[in-house]
C-alpha cells in the first residue's frame, strides 16, 4: 500500500514548516498537522493490520435460488421489473498500492445507513495505466448494473481511485453508468509529491501536466455525472492539496473541503463518511461550486 508515500510526504510537509518552535499561527498549524500526523500513523498501522483480508477480489453475491412456481391465481400477477427508485449500488476504488481493506469502515458506515448494494474492486498494484484501469471498472459497472437490475451507480474513490473513475466517466462514456462520483483525496489537477516515485509510471500519469492530466482537462459536453470532491487541508500527498478539486466548466462539481486530517482519514472518518452518504442520498442537482463548503473532521 501508499505507506512510502504517505511516510514521505509527511517528512517533506514537516521540513517545510518554519522555525523548530514556532508560535502564533505557525504554531497551531504545526500543531494540527502533528495531530493529523499521528492519526495517520494510526491508522497506517490498522489497515496494515487488514490488508492482507483485502487481497483477495470481492466475490458478488451468490445468486438466489429460483423461485417456486407460482400457485394458479400468482400466474394473473403481471411480472415486477426492478423499481427505478430502488437502491442505487455504491461501488469502491482504492488508492495505489492498496486494496479494498481501506473501505472496511466506510463500508459499515454506509451499510448501518441501510446501503445494501456496495461492491468494492481491486485493481493490480502491478497496475502502470489509468486508462486500463478505467476500462477494467467500466466492465465491473456493466456487470454490477446486469446483476442488480439498476441503470446507473455511484462510486466513491479514494485517491488514484477517484481520479480512475473519472477517467472512466469523462473519457469512457461511464457518465451514462455513474450518476454520483465521490472523490477522496484524488489528484484530479496532478500531484508533485515524492518526485523520486516517477520511476512508477502510474506515478508518472498523476504529474500536472501528464497525458492523463491533460485529457482531463479536455472539454467534457453534457456530462451527466455529478462530481463531489474532498479534498483536505492537511493531505500531504497532495501537492498542493487543492490539486484534489475538480476545476472543469463542463462539469457538475461540488469541492468539500475537510480540515484537521490527513490522506489515509479520509475514507475512515465519520465526518467524511457522514458527508458521503449525504452526496450519494441526495436528489438534486449539484450545481458547480468550490466555495465555502466544508467538513470539521
Amino acid at each position: 500500500m501508499k505507506v512510502l508515500p504517505v511516510l514521505m510526504s509527511t517528512l517533506e510537509s514537516c521540513l517545510r514548516r518554519p522555525g523548530l518552535f514556532p508560535t502564533g499561527q505557525h504554531l497551531r498549524l504545526s500543531t494540527a498537522l502533528l495531530k493529523a500526523s499521528a492519526l495517520e500513523l494510526a491508522i497506517l498501522a490498522g489497515h496494515l493490520f487488514l490488508y492482507p483480508s483485502g487481497i483477495r477480489q470481492e466475490q458478488p453475491s451468490p445468486a438466489q435460488a429460483p423461485a417456486p412456481a407460482p400457485a394458479p391465481r400468482e400466474r394473473m400477477q403481471p411480472v415486477r421489473l426492478p423499481s427505478a427508485t430502488a437502491e442505487r449500488p455504491v461501488v469502491l476504488l482504492h488508492g495505489f498500492i492498496d486494496n479494498r481493506s481501506v473501505f472496511v469502515l466506510l463500508r459499515r458506515a454506509l451499510a448501518k445507513e441501510g446501503r445494501q448494494h456496495l461492491t468494492s474492486l481491486n485493481y493490480s498494484p502491478l497496475t502502470c495505466d489509468i486508462r486500463g484501469a478505467a476500462e477494467r471498472l467500466g466492465r465491473h459497472v456493466e456487470e454490477i448494473c446486469a446483476r442488480t437490475g439498476q441503470p446507473v451507480v455511484d462510486i466513491v474513490g479514494h485517491s488514484l481511485g477517484g481520479l480512475i473513475a473519472r477517467y472512466y466517466v469523462q473519457r469512457l462514456g461511464g457518465d451514462i453508468r455513474v450518476r454520483t462520483l465521490v472523490t477522496l483525496g484524488s489528484p484530479h489537477g496532478g500531484t508533485r509529491v515524492v518526485p523520486l516515485m516517477s520511476a512508477h509510471p502510474i506515478v508518472r500519469q498523476m504529474r500536472p501536466g501528464s497525458d492523463v492530466i491533460e485529457e482531463l482537462r479536455e472539454p467534457a459536453p453534457h456530462s451527466r455525472t455529478r462530481f463531489v470532491c474532498f479534498w483536505s487541508d492537511l493531505d500531504t500527498v497532495m501537492s498542493p492539496p487543492e490539486t484534489a478539486c475538480v476545476d472543469h466548466p463542463d462539469l457538475l462539481a461540488h469541492n468539500i473541503q475537510v480540515t484537521g486530517i490527513g490522506h489515509l482519514a479520509l475514507p475512515v472518518h465519520p465526518a467524511v463518511a457522514a458527508a458521503i452518504r449525504q452526496a450519494i442520498d441526495a436528489e438534486e442537482a449539484i450545481t458547480s461550486a468550490t466555495g465555502p463548503a466544508a467538513v470539521v473532521a
